[in-house]
């Protein structure tokens, strides 16, 4: 290394190097007593010099809590947030989903939630200043065949689902290159993937999204009410792996969960699960839940509506749409709440106010 940038005395310098020290960080690493015996240097001299070398590599000042409450010091990776591609959802969501961090959806089937998650597997796919992340996805399939008839389909209305961006930018996106998708059958599968595979592609930027539908399938099938340890540990070995990929490499994991009936009512005490007060848990229990930075509930109202989308007068709501619902039920940068959206041609669009 090249010590001469430092605002070091000479003779401090050439006894750092006398001393065979490469790197500034095997001088923090070492304490006052060990550094001046290395060096032959006096107590005063290792003392700037650690003063020095400690700020010098220092990365990040020190703020206040007041600060960031009033956005004088940003925090830019925090609050960038990948888009869903749709203005009413990403108001709900504070921006989009987290860039760092297990986002889960929940619900019921055919509730919306294999929907929501293509397309923000195309929405990864846009450029920053369009709410994406200019790189693709992984999807990986743990039940079903991926739906590639209706990837298909999203592509091509994807200019009329983002009018916000450009033609020519969405034109020149070749969605349907960028996502990669596996199949896995067991839970070692599953650990194969994480460990061995995604971080091939995220060290690359090939891809800066990860899809896993669903979590609890596997689970659900290989472990039993005996297996209870077993399958806890696996859950918590599963999620650090994918905090630690989603932390190093700035993608969200995004997880889809399935939910069981309540059987004993004193269960729905202990917690708010739900704004529509329905008689539902997430499947995986508490273990899984804590691995979990943001849970979303999605359902079906079953109410069928008619009129106009309020974001887009072409857009007619004709009668025989479902209309769903979008539920926070916990995370730490919002409140719980909740948004209407259907599903449409071109994809998932919220819904601020329906006419009927």
């Amino acid at each position: 290394m090249d010590w001469s940038h430092l605002d070091l005395n000479p003779k401090v310098v050439a006894a750092v190097r006398r001393a065979n020290i490469q790197t500034m960080k095997e001088i923090l690493c070492l304490s006052g007593p060990d550094l001046q015996r290395l060096t032959k240097l006096s107590s005063s001299d290792v003392q700037y010099l650690h003063k020095t070398v400690a700020a010098t590599i220092k990365s990040d000042p020190v703020v206040t809590a007041l600060q960031i409450y009033n956005g004088e010091c940003p925090f830019p990776t925090q609050k960038r947030k990948l888009s869903m591609g749709c203005p009413v959802v990403d108001s709900l969501l504070g921006g989009g989903i987290p860039l760092m961090g297990i986002t889960e959806i929940v619900g019921e089937s055919s509730a919306g939630k294999t929907q929501i998650c293509m397309q923000l597997s195309l929405s990864v796919q846009f450029p920053c200043s369009y709410g994406g992340q200019d790189a693709g996805a992984v999807y990986i399939c743990t039940e079903d065949t991926f739906p590639n008839k209706r990837l298909q389909e999203l592509i091509a209305f994807q200019s009329m689902l983002r009018t916000d961006v450009p033609p020519d930018v969405v034109n020149n996106i070749k969605f349907g290159n960028n996502i990669f998708i596996e199949h896995v059958a067991d839970v070692e599968s599953l650990n194969h993937c994480i460990s061995k595979r995604l971080p091939i592609l995220l060290s690359r930027g090939l891809i800066r999204l990860v899809v896993i539908d669903s979590i609890a399938a596997l689970f659900r099938c290989e472990f039993g009410v005996s297996d209870s340890i077993a399958k806890a540990k696996y859950l918590q070995k599963i999620g650090a792996m994918l905090h630690h990929l989603s932390h190093q490499f700035s993608s969200p994991v995004i997880c889809i969960n399935q939910i069981a009936d309540v059987v004993n009512d004193s269960h729905l005490a202990q917690g708010n699960f739900g704004l529509l007060d329905k008689k539902v848990l997430p499947a995986l229990g508490v273990t899984w839940s804590n691995q979990l930075l943001m849970r979303l509930m999605v359902s079906r109202t079953q109410l069928c509506v008619e009129g106009t989308f309020p974001d887009n007068k072409d857009c007619i709501l004709n009668s025989g749409t479902v209309l769903r619902r979008m539920e926070i039920i916990f995370a730490p940068h919002l409140p719980q709440s909740f948004c209407n959206y259907i599903i449409c041609k071109e994809g998932v669009r919220g819904i601020r106010k329906v006419g009927l």
